[in-house]
């Protein structure tokens, strides 16, 4: 016994994991078994000491329980990546580890077959032993302290796709019974992907995609079955990435169909790789995995005060008798130029709120939490009302058409204006929520395109920018341009509206989005791809279960409370805040 003892503690201090091990095949049972595969993490291969032959039975490998004053009676089952050619991420799976269990989440290590098996799709083995393993965390649940119905995954890469399968085709057997273990379900209750590889049909051979999941006739891969035990899933991708961002928005879309909630994060200009896990806790927090969903505070309770702001100009965007299409019933457009007391940086940030092209206004939930924010971080902040409600029908002008011209305007004034404030008339970016950000998404998509005729020597200035943000855009599909989409945004025939134009000056864009939006957030997302068709690196969120004015209200620890923070992230990333 003594003996035995020792050779398993050998075994377990070549990992950087030190965890109790499990196979998950009894002695000649595992199916498909290969002599060139081997079940191990890349560090205990290059240990020197490797012995194949001893490592050929996929297995599971528990963390240490979790503090008893935080445990959440759940489970995580972690999965590397390695392109199914080795079990290669043993930095993510300590981290991973490290963050979960101290938030009071059990961690199980999956290690399963590489390298790809010969004479069978590249992922078939690994998904037998996927399933083999969810049925052995299952069966211990009771034992470990966690509920068998509150077991997820996170992967990455191959292990992404792996853990895609695992959400979506549970219902497909992977192999043929062996025992009673296999009598236990294998389906898991969600999970969080990073960067899914050969998600897409110009991929799912194993390779990169060899048309970045572009084209009519690029698919979501036929493998998943997306069956009725289909999970809420979280996912994460690199925009830049060559296993393509583009199998993610596939199958976040097949999801919506089906009405799961689900998740969506996309970050502009990265590689391959994991990005973003602090985003999967707010996605578990919020879906109420880690445990009751805090009480939602209120928006504008939590920024009450202007401590940060130095001084208010205020203008109109029109002189006198020079506004195009005056309209008998709207307001009077105007500007507030918002000066921070410390100026960090000379970008500007213009902002309106929503209100259907109904209303409008700078002083609610919409407008004036952000610049509060934004004044805080040292940046100026511009505050816009446009002219609402809509143009009559009588004037055959479209809903938006007075709006978008007071935005060329505003923006060719902040823009002329800039220099003499300590400014760059260069660094200019716009943000609107809801009809604000259908505002937005002309904006940076059609900056170009003339709305109304000049009338002095501003309208010499141009009146494009460097960067959107659109908080929940309306109106972006045809299946919802006067109302909700009434298909949720969801089907091949809801397509992105006309009047953006996505000309040359299209510039990238940030869109966070609520998941349940009754104006879908599809929209956000069609707009994310054709970005990036172009070219053009955008960022996307988008939250699960949220629905339209998700931040009007949210719960500490979700994204809909942290909502600002992206904004910021943005900027900083793009280096638009410099």
């Amino acid at each position: 016994m003594r003996k035995l003892f020792a050779l398993m503690c050998m075994v377990y201090t070549m990992s950087i994991f030190a965890g109790e091990r499990e196979t998950i095949w009894p002695a000649d049972k595992m199916p498909d078994r290969q002599e060139h595969q081997i079940a191990a993490m890349t560090d205990e291969v290059e240990s020197g000491n490797f012995e194949a032959d001893k490592h050929r039975v996929a297995y599971i490998e528990w963390f240490a329980k979790p503090d008893k004053k935080v445990r959440k009676g759940v489970c995580m089952i972690l999965i590397s990546g390695g392109s199914y050619n080795n079990c290669c991420d043993v930095g993510l799976i300590k981290k991973w580890s490290e963050e979960l269990t101290a938030i009071g989440v059990q961690c199980v290590n999956f290690v399963y077959r590489t390298p790809r098996p010969k004479a069978l799709p590249i992922y078939q083995t690994a998904w037998e032993d996927g399933q083999r393993a969810v049925r052995m965390v299952r069966s211990e649940a009771k034992k470990r302290g966690f509920d068998p119905e509150k077991i997820g995954v996170v992967g990455m890469s191959a292990g992404s796709h792996l853990g895609l399968l695992l959400a979506t085709s549970s219902q497909t057997p992977a192999y043929n019974r062996i025992d009673k273990i296999d009598d236990l379900p294998c389906h898991i209750n969600w999970a969080i992907l990073n960067a899914p590889a050969y998600v897409t049909s110009d991929a799912e051979a194993g390779t990169p995609a060899s048309r970045q999941g572009y084209g009519v006739d690029v698919t979501l891969s036929k493998v998943f079955k997306f069956d009725s035990k289909t999970c809420p899933i979280s996912f994460h991708h690199g925009g830049a990435d060559v296993y393509s961002p583009n199998g993610s928005t596939k199958a976040y879309l097949q999801l919506r169909r089906m009405n799961i909630p689900t998740e969506l994060h996309i970050y502009p200009d990265k590689p391959h790789g994991a990005f973003g896990f602090e985003r999967a806790i707010e996605f578990m927090t919020q879906m109420g995995y880690l445990g009751k969903v805090a009480e939602e505070v209120d928006l504008m309770s939590r920024f009450t005060n202007d401590d940060a702001r130095e001084k208010v100009i205020m203008e109109n965007v029109w002189p006198e008798g020079k506004m195009p299409d005056e309209q008998q019933g709207q307001c009077k457009p105007y500007m507030e130029w918002h000066f921070p007391k410390t100026l960090k940086t000379k970008a500007i940030q213009i902002i309106y709120s929503g209100g259907a092209y109904m209303r409008n206004g700078t002083t609610g939930f919409e407008v004036a939490p952000a610049r509060r924010y934004l004044n805080e971080k040292g940046m100026t902040v511009v505050t816009m009302q446009y002219r609402t409600p809509r143009p009559s029908k009588e004037s055959g002008l479209s809903k938006f058409a007075t709006a978008w011209e007071d935005l060329q305007r505003c923006i060719k004034i902040v823009r002329s204006k800039a220099a003499a404030y300590g400014l760059d008339a260069n660094r200019i970016g716009i943000m609107g929520s809801s009809a604000g950000g259908h505002l937005t998404l002309m904006g940076v998509t059609s900056s170009s395109h003339q709305a109304y005729l000049p009338i002095d020597n501003i309208d010499k200035v141009p009146c494009n920018v460097q960067w959107g943000v659109a908080i929940y855009p309306a109106y972006s599909l045809t299946d919802g341009v006067n109302d909700i989409n009434t298909g949720g945004g969801n089907g091949d025939d809801a397509v992105l509206v006309p009047e953006y134009s996505f000309d040359l000056n299209t510039v990238p864009t940030l869109f966070l989005h609520g998941d349940a939006d009754k104006h879908s957030a599809m929209g956000s997302v069609r707009t994310w791809e054709k970005m990036r068709a172009m070219g053009i690196q955008s960022e996307l969120h988008t939250l699960a279960t949220r629905s339209h004015c998700f931040q009007r209200t949210a719960s500490p620890g979700t994204g809909s409370y942290t909502f600002l923070d992206r904004i910021w992230d943005f900027l900083t990333a793009k280096q638009y805040n410099k």
